[in-house]
């Protein structure tokens, strides 16, 4: 609003000494029009010269505009993905820790079975269970030195299924956790598996965010430069063509007139000096 208070009032006063320079040239002053001649021209340089400025500091306030911009949504992205990422490996800790759990449980149930298992006695084979009988009946008829022979060769034969039944019991089990653990082993690689996967989908996912990102701020960029060249361009034709002071100037006091600019009178009649 200064700006263009203070362009008027150059231009106001412009129209006046562009009046008295035709004024002196009429009445044969050409000494005193000359001098007037090169007062406008001064004013119409310093004139261009301060709207050059005046372009060239609101073209860098546009761009600095534009990169605090950037900075600021860039900043934002980076926080927001950091914590995006940030909660996916804790939760990707929160479920490995959670199987680990449930595999440690499984594997205390497991050694719980198998502890009872062997408190269990084994199935007696059909040859023990009929030196039994023979045992049993001879006691019966009174021959007990034949029933401590039968007695005798019962429990070895009992003692001998035993010692193999729990060798089976143990390999079974040996063999059974080994599948378990194999299995727990195999969930805790797919698991991690997955969680790799995820990661990868979520770098990739950002990656092509901040391309996106980054491509908006070039395009605002360009398209910012390009605007801002054609202004200068612009600017400059303007300046070389209608002069610095547009409809202001020499060439265009009926138009300053007819607009009501020039018929305003600056604060005062005196030539600044």
């Amino acid at each position: 609003m200064e700006d263009q208070e203070g362009a008027a009032a150059v231009a106001e006063f412009v129209q006046i000494l562009d009046e008295h320079r035709k004024t002196c040239e009429r009445e044969g002053k050409y000494i005193e029009a000359d001098i007037a001649k090169k007062r406008l021209a001064e004013l119409r340089q310093h004139e261009e010269n301060r709207r050059q400025e005046g372009m060239r500091s609101r073209q860098i306030a546009q761009r600095l505009g534009v990169e605090e911009a950037h900075m600021l949504e860039f900043q934002q992205f980076n926080s927001m993905w950091d914590n995006k990422m940030k909660e996916y490996e804790q939760r990707a800790g929160e479920l490995l820790e959670a199987m680990r759990q449930r595999h440690v449980l499984d594997l205390r149930e497991f050694h719980k079975k198998k502890e009872e298992g062997t408190t269990i006695r084994p199935k007696h084979s059909k040859d023990l269970l009929d030196l039994r009988k023979i045992q049993v009946t001879l006691a019966k008829q009174g021959d007990y030195v034949e029933a401590q022979k039968v007695k005798v060769q019962g429990d070895g034969l009992e003692a001998t299924e035993i010692e193999r039944a729990r060798q089976e019991r143990e390999q079974h089990a040996l063999g059974t956790e080994g599948k378990l653990l194999h299995r727990q082993e195999q969930e805790l690689k797919a698991l991690r598996k997955r969680i790799t996967s995820g990661a990868e989908e979520q770098r990739q996912a950002r990656q092509q965010d901040l391309e996106r990102l980054l491509q908006r701020y070039h395009n605002v960029k360009s398209e910012l430069e390009s605007q801002q060249h054609t202004e200068r361009i612009r600017s400059s034709k303007a300046g070389s063509t209608t002069g610095v002071l547009g409809n202001y100037g020499p060439s265009g006091l009926g138009a300053s007139r007819a607009s009501g600019v020039g018929n305003r009178q600056p604060p005062s009649a005196r030539r600044p000096q």
